[in-house]
């Protein structure tokens, strides 16, 4: 009897199906199987496809490709269908393909099979109900395993994957270490059970060994197959009771980078079907474990940066306390272009203890961005201060140097060294330096672009202190730096800090500012640590003060505070005092000095005196303005007497003419200056000085006294 007799008696067929030519060969019984006319031929690829479900076409190439990795036979269940789409019949496909130059030849048999009961679908790997459930569990499966953050949470998910009809009890994921095989991970065994593989050698005669070296999977349906296989670690496998173990290679880019083991307590055949599920989990686990992979050395990098560039306070100062916060924006590497810094300084008058005699620095700035080169631009500008603070230079010299060496820092590298626009723009930063002197709380502060500092009076009051300043560093390499002294009082706070303070929440520098003068009259009582985290959770919430979690993400800009006060009891009637100087080319600054004067008065009871003095002092600076060559230094000051509080107001100029009062016509636009402090103050005069004079007022709260006499009449 022939063959082809034999084989068409059982509804048998054959076919050959050549992948570089793109013809199927059909015998007579395979033709008649696909519905073509029941005799021998050869028919184009795209013939034959028509005459199968399209579902079940496009799952040929994945089974044939894995049986060509794996050398194995492919074998799949296809429905035929008519020209409508409907199913005639369902055919098993039994072949072996053979690689040739990259692409394949498969030759195998047709052979039609009875179509499934209603009710075991779901338990045959054919259509219906179990290829849903298939298609299900792998698009559940990718979802979770993408959304896996780490390697932890990948082991997780993989362990409570749960295939549909043949759920693994036991895994493990194994990694590579040079030429060693470890083990990153295990689900379904005791602790300690996997010592015997956490450090084998990679030419090891084990399963998960072989598929690293070779890239292949390995499948082990019987113990009997797994002890004759591999003989030498049959006995370690043997102690777990279990009867059917899966090898698959995790391969991510066409790089093998470990292993994945799943491990059956009952028998598990293998077939094509369920070859082709643990094959997609692999391939999702390898690339969540990668992703999770680089997420984890991001985490490490991030870290690493914080560690390492993370703003710190030295030691205690003795005569002051410190405190500050750094928090940096949301998402990325957390850590930014905002710092502060705390330099002891060689030298120095004071005895107090403490390196150089107790004088300190005190910096806080603001690099522009907040990615990785700004936060980079950060730690060398924050070295470089720290360099020229430590010799010695004075505030001015700090920043000017600074400002060379930022702007040096893109000359040198120059635009080509980034490809993205965003790198390739020159970079500033502001800054505020302050050299501190805590045995007289003497401060000397030089401002680059920065916000000023607020200081808070030891009764309550809150002042922003006006204070010369030049450009952001980086910009000019030959900008000037003045710097601006002032006295912290003992009981008085300072507050400096960068804009992400003071505009978070939609809010501008002014508004910033009055919304942080009421945290600070409002707390006068509190340390100056709880004081810090009263500011940063106005502005983020409770819990900000933390540089991650889910607030993190909402952050608009870096914040960093930075609060020193002056220990030591306050006088019992402390003054409260304001000073500021206003340049000739600076006249917007009387504004400043308005409000300087305003801010000085914010309780006095009578709002005429006020007005009174805010008047008198817009007249004084622009005098001085207008009719001398010098800038006007004004100084403000409320005394408690015995009886009332007083205010006593002095601008000072360079010029030695002394102002006179005179009659102006009804047309004239000025010399009405001395006749308003004749008629709205208390108390005024003029005293000569060495170089220059100081004309003065005075307003009192309660009483007034008898008016004194005009030493310019």
């Amino acid at each position: 009897m022939r063959t082809e007799d034999v084989l068409a008696a059982i509804a048998t067929g054959l076919w050959r199906w050549e992948n570089a030519s793109g013809t199927v060969t059909l015998d007579a019984e395979a033709a008649r199987l696909l519905e073509l006319p029941a005799e021998a031929g050869e028919y184009p690829e795209s013939i034959v496809r028509s005459r199968f479900h399209p579902v079940d076409w496009n799952e040929i190439n994945g089974i044939v490709s894995l049986a060509a990795a794996e050398g194995t036979i492919a074998e799949a269940r296809l429905r035929v269908v008519d020209e409508a789409g409907h199913v005639l019949r369902i055919v098993r496909s039994r072949s072996k393909p053979v690689l040739r130059e990259g692409d394949y030849e498969l030759t195998g048999m047709l052979q039609e099979v009875a179509e499934p009961q209603p009710g075991t679908a779901a338990h045959t790997p054919v259509t219906g109900d179990w290829r849903r459930s298939r298609e299900a569990f792998l698009l559940d499966a990718g979802r979770a395993l993408a959304e896996a953050r780490s390697t932890a949470e990948v082991l997780r998910v993989a362990a409570s994957l749960s295939m549909p009809g043949f759920s693994p009890d036991g895994l493990a994921v194994f990694g590579v270490a040079g030429d060693r095989l470890t083990i990153i991970g295990h689900h379904g065994h005791n602790a300690g059970d996997d010592n015997p593989f956490t450090d084998m050698s990679l030419d090891t005669e084990y399963p998960a060994a072989e598929v690293v070296r070779t890239g292949r999977a390995s499948y082990l349906p019987t113990p009997a197959e797994y002890r004759r296989r591999y003989p030498a670690t049959w006995p370690l496998a043997q102690r777990f009771g279990r009867q059917s173990w899966a090898f698959l290679p995790l391969i991510v880019a066409g790089r093998t980078m470990g292993a994945w083991m799943a491990a059956f307590k009952h028998p598990v055949a293998f077939t094509p079907d369920e070859r082709s599920v643990l094959t997609t989990v692999a391939r999702m686990l390898a690339q969540a474990l990668a992703r999770a992979g680089v997420a984890e050395s991001e985490r490490e990098l991030a870290l690493g940066l914080q560690r390492s560039m993370m703003p710190v306070l030295g030691p205690e100062v003795p005569g002051m306390s410190v405190a500050a916060r750094y928090i940096p924006t949301g998402g990325g590497l957390q850590v930014g272009g905002d710092w502060y810094d705390m330099i002891p300084l060689p030298g120095g008058t004071s005895h107090a203890a403490g390196p150089g005699g107790g004088r300190i620095a005190l910096v806080i700035g603001d690099v522009q961005g907040h990615d990785v080169r700004a936060a980079g631009l950060m730690g060398q500008l924050r070295i470089a201060l720290r360099a020229y603070a430590s010799e010695g230079h004075r505030p001015d010299a700090v920043l000017s140097r600074a400002s060379r060496f930022l702007h040096g820092l893109h000359d040198f590298f120059g635009a080509d060294t980034y490809e993205d626009d965003d790198y390739s723009s020159p970079r500033f930063a502001t800054c505020l330096y302050l050299e501190v002197e805590p045995a007289t709380g003497r401060i000397e502060i030089a401002r680059a672009g920065h916000p000023e500092p607020v200081v808070r009076t030891s009764d309550g009051t809150v002042l922003l202190r006006p204070t010369d300043g030049g450009l952001p560093l980086g910009i000019d390499p030959d900008s000037d730096y003045p710097t601006t002294r002032l006295v912290l009082e003992p009981g008085e706070t300072m507050m400096i800090c960068t804009d992400g303070l003071l505009e978070t929440g939609g809010h501008d520098l002014d508004t910033g500012l009055a919304r942080l003068r009421r945290i600070l009259e409002q707390h006068t009582d509190l340390s100056l640590e709880e004081l810090a985290d009263t500011l940063v959770q106005a502005v983020h919430g409770p819990g900000s003060h933390h540089t991650t979690g889910p607030l993190a993400d909402r952050r608009e800009d870096d914040i960093a505070v930075l609060l020193i006060g002056r220990d030591g009891a306050p006088p019992r009637k402390a003054p409260r005092r304001t000073a500021m100087s206003v340049a000739q080319a600076e006249p917007e600054r009387i504004a400043t000095a308005r409000q300087q004067v305003r801010e000085l008065l914010h309780d006095w009871k009578d709002q005429e005196q006020i007005d009174a003095a805010v008047l008198m002092v817009s007249e004084m600076v622009t005098n001085v303005l207008v009719h001398t060559d010098g800038n006007a230094l004004l100084v403000a000051e409320v005394t408690c007497g015995d009886a009332a509080r007083q205010l006593r107001v002095e601008v000072a100029d360079t010029s030695d003419e002394l102002p006179h009062r005179r009659r102006p016509g009804e047309m004239a636009s000025s010399g009405r200056g001395l006749l308003l402090m004749e008629m709205l103050a208390d108390a005024w005069g003029v005293d000569p000085r060495g170089e220059g004079k100081s004309i003065w007022f005075e307003l009192y709260e309660s009483a007034v006294p008898e008016p004194v006499s005009d030493p310019a009449a």
